[in-house]
């Protein structure tokens, strides 16, 4: 199949924090973003790490068996770095980054590799219906999934932020690894929860629907985050499989 991709990535400090800890990629056939965690810590660092690594997967073709290699090659490699940037640092202390992201396999039936780690969002919009195809890694999403709340208590819960999966802890921890087929027509999101945080699901929808230019849209997610408060760092990259 003859692929044609369009994509654009935004990115914004918010109105609250001081540095921009979010950093994404978008260099075929690899597009993330990375959250970073830590503040002074580095969690600006640790997120720059992940792209760097990643940025060595782009401009080369991969197959089902080479692409999980790579990537988790890449996640191993950042956890390196990072745990050597943050030497010394324990829990608030030290840096870390959440990843979520895509990898193409091109061929005759192209798929998307699903790579998340952490509470960054990968999601999907075909025939106009918005769906998320990553899973939260963070303890509210655990609460969910185990019927101790609903999703209409999950943006007051105090500890709607604590993450159960990230790059930095100590020792590496696993990632989600999946497979999304690749469809003409499909419209991609993949941000940080500085966007999805603040807006629903249906208002992310209705921006996707009513931009089709991908750098329009992820301009209009970012600023509807900050319409929103903006009380975090914004980051969306947006892909429109066009054939």
């Amino acid at each position: 199949m003859t692929l044609e991709l369009r994509f654009a990535a935004a990115t914004d400090v918010g109105r609250v924090r001081e540095v921009n800890e979010d950093a994404h990629l978008t260099a075929p056939p690899v597009f993330l973003v990375a959250d970073g965690m830590g503040g002074h810590a580095g969690g600006d660092v640790a997120s720059a790490v992940v792209v760097e690594e990643f940025t060595r997967l782009a401009d080369a073709t991969y197959d089902a068996d080479s692409a999980p290699q790579a990537v988790v090659a890449a996640l191993e490699a950042s956890q390196r770095r990072i745990e050597q940037h943050g030497a010394g640092g324990v829990g608030r202390a030290a840096p870390g980054t959440t990843v979520a992201g895509l990898v193409l396999v091109d061929g005759a039936d192209p798929v998307w590799l699903v790579v998340n780690l952490g509470d960054s969002r990968i999601y999907r919009m075909t025939g106009g219906v918005l769906e998320q195809v990553s899973r939260d890694h963070s303890l509210v999403q655990d609460l969910l999934d185990s019927g101790e709340i609903t999703e209409d208590e999950v943006a007051d819960h105090p500890d709607r932020h604590v993450i159960t999966r990230a790059l930095g802890g100590p020792g590496f921890t696993e990632p989600d690894l999946s497979w999304l087929p690749v469809s003409a027509g499909d419209r991609l999101l993949i941000c940080t929860d500085g966007i999805n945080g603040l807006i629903d699901d249906p208002v992310i929808e209705r921006i996707l629907a009513a931009e089709p230019d991908p750098a329009a849209a992820a301009r209009a997610l970012v600023a509807a985050a900050l319409d929103a408060g903006g009380e975090d760092n914004a980051t969306a990259v947006v892909l429109h499989v066009v054939g």
